[in-house]
């Protein structure tokens, strides 16, 4: 089988080729994005792989088709970039990689909250400068906060263990609640209930048409003063400038994004002498009270061989169990 590899940094071809040694799978490796514009490099492949910003639209698999490409392998657990009706009706499987390693981004998800509430940013360079004042540095004990965790699947319940080990009190949301979480010392309630009632609100939700700017004016009207907003899910989650408007107010005291509603334009390039054309992100940067990591989340090294084995197995039609392989298509 051969497989055009989009997106594909040195870190993923490391862990790939690692995976790719003794498989019937020959792999190219391209590091541009999956797009209308970069579509003629499918041409004499079986497959492609691609990432969370390729843009697989209703053309893009059409002309996938028509090159001849028979499996899209996902390497990562969303895949709201992939138009599944389109590749259904063209007859080209798609796979992804559900479960990666929940504990990674649940772990980034508590150093966001560690971060922005300890402001461990601040003191680094506070402290590179030869300024040891303490003012300006003041936190607040995890212990005894109320945590409203949205979305409990496989991170959101690493994340509620985690927080329980602090010794917070944890508040979930979910369509399908975990018995597990509750044995744990979890409860269930309404999602505004987690509004009202929560001084750190982390998401883990899928991004689809009832979670699309869930963070909105409307929601966050009805959260406490100062609330914590985390969220290393998908970008549109938030509603990027009605967030910014409850910075300017107050009403969110803290937030922390691993994730951002436009980063396919910016996120996992290095754009340090380039001027970032999004006045709304760049504007959100100037906060003292946000932090920002650029879809780091996920980025551990057994998250990484977890991918490139289960892509692997995708791209072979392997759907064990351990592989956690799963087909959308």
């Amino acid at each position: 089988m051969k497989v055009a590899v989009f997106s594909c940094k040195p870190y993923d071809k490391r862990t790939l080729a690692t995976f790719t040694k003794d498989a019937d799978v020959s792999m190219t490796y391209f590091e541009s994005r999956l797009s209308m514009e970069t579509i003629s490099l499918v041409k004499g492949f079986d497959a492609v792989s691609c990432f969370v910003n390729d843009d697989v639209n209703a053309d893009v698999i059409h002309l996938l088709k028509q090159q001849g490409v028979n499996t899209i392998a996902l390497r990562c657990a969303g895949f709201n970039n992939v138009d599944l009706e389109a590749a259904k009706a063209e007859g080209i499987k798609v796979f992804h990689v559900p479960d990666y390693s929940p504990t990674s981004v649940a772990e980034h998800a508590v150093a966001l909250i560690m971060t922005l509430n300890r402001k461990t940013h601040r003191a680094y360079h506070r402290v590179k400068e030869g300024n040891f004042a303490l003012e300006g540095l003041m936190g607040f004990n995890l212990a005894g906060k109320t945590v409203g965790c949205i979305g409990t699947g496989r991170i959101g319940a690493a994340f509620c263990r985690i927080m329980k080990g602090f010794g917070c009190r944890v508040l979930c949301y979910d369509l399908y609640p975990s018995q597990e979480l509750i044995d744990q010392g979890c409860q269930y309630i309404t999602l505004d209930e987690i509004y009202q009632q929560s001084d750190i609100i982390s998401l883990h939700c899928p991004l689809n048409a009832s979670t699309h700017h869930l963070i909105n004016k409307h929601s966050l009207d009805k959260m406490k003063d100062g609330v914590m907003i985390i969220n290393t899910s998908r970008g549109a989650l938030v509603h990027a400038q009605e967030a910014i408007d409850a910075l300017y107010s107050g009403k969110i005291g803290y937030l922390g994004l691993d994730v951002y509603e436009q980063e396919n334009k910016i996120f996992f390039e290095d754009m340090s002498s380039h001027i970032i054309q999004d006045s709304v992100f760049q504007l959100m940067l100037t906060f003292p009270n946000v932090v920002v990591t650029g879809h780091q989340g996920y980025f551990t090294i057994e998250a990484l061989n977890h991918i490139a084995q289960t892509t692997v197995d995708n791209l072979l039609h392997h759907q064990s169990d351990s592989s956690g392989a799963r087909q959308l298509a």
